[in-house]
């Protein structure tokens, strides 16, 4: 989209917006329970995982933001409160009940989530200081506090910004993501809260935040696996003064465009910061019949294990990526498929070209790397982001609970 700029910050970057970050001891000596405040009651959008065990923060969540507004976000890492039974939803319910007392307002209007190791109880003794501290501690600046606190395996927080003009007005919208292992697309990845000071009906948030995350978080993969804890939440508070977006009209193009840009920039981050991962792939597939047949072409070649594990080996096996077009559930034609793998074709018309290995080894060699896969079918394109499978990320997962 032209007409944005990328801007220093995060969830705080728009007006209206304070957070803070806090060390709890939930699981570590370190800052795992954020909250983030707008100053007045703002619009409020979300997507949810659609794994059938959803975690009680999900649960609890969705049902406080079915009015279309709230007033702050609460969420701890170390404990992802989920399968934690009758205990697990009182806790949910508990912490946004001190939440919404710390900051004078109702329950329904607070969003919490919760993330971390599947099957144990929080511990509400030091979650409840934790919140008490944390609303002490908020202020513009508390963003990136924020974002450090929502981590668990990632090796760095998550964020970024956006500005551009509607209606005269200037419109920020800010972010931050938490995400490395157990990442596969549902309606959202891991967990993700953005801010703006955009006015818009709650309805048409919900439209543009499901639209952008159809093309960011629902277009990224690191292993397969979808979390029980998936959510990803947008509030806007209406400070920015624009006319109200009450259609979609331009300004709301406008708004969906830069919202997409947002997130796809976290997205982009998740998979670069997979667990393990020592590579960041973009696939691109252009010149299919659909939007949806480009994204499960680009999804089933990034979600396939032997094209992650030859990435990491750096060996140019196009036969894993063509092979993944074809189970990807799209009508493809084999004969039209050319491949690239950065700049250097592979296959053309489904076959190889007798291209130069070394140089492809040199492509491979790169931190970030795109393959391109050409159907010759339409005229619509998707992206998808993954990574490498190395080594560490078995390490990681199998002491993950130690």
């Amino acid at each position: 989209m032209d007409g944005f700029k990328h801007v220093t910050g995060g969830v705080t970057s728009p007006p209206g917006f304070k957070a803070s970050g806090v060390k709890a001891h939930i699981k570590y000596d370190r800052k795992d329970l954020a909250v983030i405040v707008s100053e007045v009651p703002a619009a409020a959008a979300a997507v949810f995982t659609t794994n059938r065990i959803k975690a009680a923060p999900v649960l609890v969540s969705s049902r406080h933001l079915a009015d279309g507004t709230a007033r702050a976000i609460v969420v701890n890492s170390g404990c992802a409160n989920a399968c934690t039974g009758q205990k697990g939803m009182e806790d949910a319910l508990e912490m946004a009940r001190i939440t919404a007392g710390c900051l004078k307002c109702k329950p329904d209007d607070i969003f919490i989530a919760s993330t971390g190791v599947i099957g144990q109880q929080l511990p509400m003794e030091r979650l409840i200081s934790g919140i008490k501290d944390a609303v002490k501690n908020l202020s513009r600046r508390g963003g990136h506090d924020a974002a450090e606190a929502i981590m668990t395996t990632d090796k760095v927080p998550k964020e970024t910004a956006v500005s551009f003009e509607l209606d005269g007005k200037t419109v920020t919208i800010g972010g931050m993501a938490k995400g490395s292992g157990m990442i596969h697309p549902n309606m959202a990845t891991m967990l993700a809260f953005l801010m703006s000071d955009v006015n818009i009906d709650s309805q048409l948030l919900r439209k543009a935040l499901k639209y952008a995350a159809d093309r960011s978080f629902n277009c990224v993969t690191v292993d397969g696996d979808t979390s029980t804890n998936d959510s990803l939440v947008i509030l806007a508070n209406g400070l920015a003064g624009n006319r109200r977006i009450e259609s979609e009209d331009e300004g709301f193009q406008v708004f969906r465009d830069a919202l997409t840009e947002v997130c796809s920039t976290l997205a982009r981050m998740i998979a670069r910061d997979g667990e393990g991962a020592t590579k960041l792939v973009e696939i691109r597939v252009r010149n299919a019949p659909s939007f949806a047949d480009a994204r499960s072409v680009a999804m089933a070649v990034a979600n396939s294990s032997l094209v992650k594990t030859a990435i990491f080996g750096e060996d140019a096996n196009w036969g894993r990526i063509i092979c993944a077009v074809g189970y990807s559930g799209v009508e493809v034609d084999p004969d039209k498929i050319d491949i690239f793998i950065g700049d250097e074709k592979v296959a053309e018309n489904g076959a190889a070209t007798g291209f130069s290995e070394e140089n492809a080894k040199k492509v491979l060699e790169k931190d970030e790397i795109t393959i391109l896969i050409d159907l010759h079918l339409g005229d619509a394109e998707a992206l998808a982001w993954t990574c490498d499978f190395s080594y560490d990320y078995v390490k990681i997962n199998a002491d993950y609970r130690t």
